[in-house]
């Protein structure tokens, strides 16, 4: 059940309290909100008379909200963000239901985007909009329904789907293999590259050789996509999961840089929120993503 009228203020009041609170002053705030001053001090004046509630403090030319204005604007906030983002949702299908998932880049690109195609066909009443993220969040403070997720089940509160095992194998140019022997410890001396998500991979490939490594340095990157062709490019050598390479492998631009088998590092989860209903979208998505990953081999 929604609360009473009367604990709910108008929107307008809301956006206005929001905008002085993010801004400090009337002035910007109807700037923003193509008000007028007066206007804005009205609606402030309505939400503290609706609410019984000081929620303005004046201090020269700037306003500031009082102590406990200030918890109930990032509440306000929170809500008027959702709303907005149910807004934009319905409107970009108005017929059906969408998901908001939160991808990683690389693995979006190369596995989920190609896949895609035959989820919209079995179910073309579901919007499907991606936006990247590169590590957990807050499902409270970001409007998404799920996430792609990799590494262990470390992500407190969420429901896992496990999506595949990542295998990665160290590769590098052709150029750079002339240095190579065929013991892995070349390595330590190679220029070796790294992605800032994953700071102690090859601390981890390493001891998966048997070799103990600390304090390895070398260029950082955010991205798989960048760290590839700096790869192709001579710069070093890099731990890359074994889907992400076989292209270059065949063009010749990247070989591996030993011979040894592939080392797992982690695991990809669909990963939602457990403290939240599933939604249908969420529903539809979730069981064609699990009939794919139990599909017998083509």
């Amino acid at each position: 059940m929604i609360a009473p009228r009367r604990f709910l203020p108008s929107i307008s009041s809301l956006l206005a309290l929001e905008a002085v609170d993010r801004l400090g002053s009337a002035s910007a705030a109807a700037e923003e909100l193509s008000l007028t001053q007066s206007a804005i001090s009205r609606q402030l004046k309505a939400v503290e008379e609706q609410l019984g509630v000081t929620l303005i403090q004046r201090n020269q030319m700037r306003l500031h909200l009082t102590p406990a204005a200030r918890e109930y604007v990032e509440t306000a906030r929170a809500a008027l963000q959702q709303l907005a983002q149910a807004s934009l949702k319905l409107k970009a299908n108005p017929t059906g239901g969408s998901l908001n998932l939160s991808i990683l880049p690389a693995f979006g690109m190369h596995w989920l985007a190609p896949r895609l195609q035959d989820f919209a066909r079995r179910h073309p009443e579901v919007t499907v909009n991606l936006s990247t993220r590169l590590k957990p969040f807050d499902f409270v403070a970001e409007p998404f329904d799920a996430a792609i997720h990799f590494g262990q089940r470390d992500w407190a509160g969420v429901n896992y789907l496990p999506i595949m095992r990542e295998e990665v194998l160290p590769v590098c140019a052709p150029a750079l293999a002339q240095e190579a022997s065929e013991h892995p410890d070349w390595l330590l001396n190679a220029p070796l590259l790294h992605l800032d998500t994953r700071p102690d991979a090859w601390e981890q490939w390493f001891a998966a050789q048997g070799i103990t490594a600390t304090g390895l340095r070398g260029m950082l990157f955010d991205q798989f996509s960048t760290m590839i062709q700096a790869t192709i490019h001579g710069l070093g050598v890099a731990l890359l999961p074994s889907y992400l390479v076989g292209q270059e492998f065949e063009r010749g631009k990247l070989i591996p840089a030993w011979q040894g088998p592939p080392v797992n590092l982690g695991d990809y989860f669909l990963v939602w929120p457990q403290n939240r209903a599933e939604s249908a979208p969420l529903a539809s998505f979730r069981a064609w993503l699990l009939g794919l990953l139990t599909a017998p081999p083509a």
